[in-house]
C-alpha cells in the first residue's frame, strides 16, 4: 500500500546549470523572481516544496528540463504502487 502523506523527497542540483552558463546565485534569484535566501534553499537541497511556477522560472532562466535539475531520492520505506 502506498503512503499517500509521505513527502516526496526530491533533490535540487542546479548548481552544475549555474556553472556552465555563469550564472550566479544572485543573477539566478533575480531573474527568477525568488529571494536569494529561498533560492539558498532550493540549491542547498533545505526545500520542502517547490512551485510548478517557480520551477519553470529557473528552467527557462538555465535554459534545461526538469529532470536536469531535479532527482527523486527514494526512501528505503517507499513502497512502489501495485498496478
Amino acid at each position: 500500500m502506498v503512503n499517500n502523506n509521505a513527502l516526496v523527497k526530491l533533490s535540487y542540483y542546479f548548481g552544475k546549470d549555474m556553472a556552465k552558463r555563469k550564472k550566479g546565485l544572485t543573477e539566478l534569484a533575480n531573474e527568477v523572481d525568488i529571494t536569494l535566501a529561498n533560492l539558498s534553499i532550493l540549491k542547498n537541497n533545505k526545500a520542502k516544496a517547490i512551485r510548478l511556477s517557480t520551477l519553470d522560472s529557473i528552467c527557462k532562466a538555465l535554459d534545461c528540463q526538469p529532470g536536469e535539475i531535479i532527482e527523486y531520492v527514494a526512501d528505503d520505506g517507499d513502497e512502489t504502487p501495485s498496478e
